[in-house]
């Protein structure tokens, strides 16, 4: 028997599409109240059930927020809210598919460094030079990765670009670089990798965006092809 009814993701995914269109064309603010899921359902010609659906869609994405006892509201759709879930996709992530994130952040982070030699402050440098040291005096991994998250987003931060610091946070989380570091630190990865931030921050300090570029891609691009050889998964 032929199906006459559209399938409910279908609906689900129209109710979704209606719903960012209502932002995208300014009906609905960031920060602004949904209507009640009733009032949306008989607006948009779309069961209730299907619109519950959506909006917990894009609750999980960051586009909605839901306040006990107040309702569905717009979150402020800021670039850290929107790609939270990607940090997601880089922890799960395994073989080629890891190897192809490495590929992304390399391209990503070298351009934040080179955009933060230009722009970085005394102030943002000195802390940049802090974790370094931090990293320096501690053979710990835990805290060598700690310093690692920090002296990168203190690097990305003053490049002044919250899209790429967002996409970035989710490319560079702590459990991410555990995945890396555990397997790596068997072959001098932490003496190594001191070098290389040794490398970023000389170039930094020295307000040259080009050696900052190439010091970032070469740091990223050394364990990406470690990785590219060892296929985790």
């Amino acid at each position: 028997m032929e199906e006459t009814a559209p399938r409910k993701g279908t609906v689900t995914q129209r109710a979704i599409e209606r719903i960012t269109a209502m932002i995208r064309e300014g009906e609905l603010e960031p920060g602004e109240r949904l209507p009640t899921e009733r009032d949306l359902a008989v607006r948009l010609g779309i069961s209730r059930s299907s619109m519950r659906e959506a909006i917990r869609a894009l609750t999980v994405l960051g586009v909605l927020e839901a306040r006990h006892g107040s309702g569905i509201y717009v979150t402020r759709l800021e670039a850290g809210d929107l790609l939270e879930t990607f940090g997601v996709v880089a922890d799960l992530s395994r073989g080629r598919q890891l190897v192809e994130l490495l590929e992304v952040r390399r391209i990503l982070e070298s351009t934040a460094t080179a955009l933060a030699a230009a722009r970085i402050t005394p102030d943002g440098l000195a802390e940049v030079e802090k974790h370094l040291a931090a990293m320096n005096a501690t053979d710990d991994p835990e805290e060598i990765i700690a310093h690692d998250l920090a002296f990168h987003r203190e690097i990305v931060a003053a490049a002044g670009n919250e899209t790429m610091a967002a996409i970035l946070e989710g490319l560079s989380s702590r459990t991410f670089r555990a995945r890396v570091r555990r397997g790596h630190q068997e072959e001098d990865a932490f003496a190594r990798t001191r070098r290389e931030h040794a490398a970023i921050h000389r170039a930094l300090a020295a307000r040259d965006p080009e050696a900052a570029r190439a010091a970032a891609a070469a740091h990223v691009g050394a364990v990406e092809e470690w990785l590219r050889t060892r296929r985790e998964g």
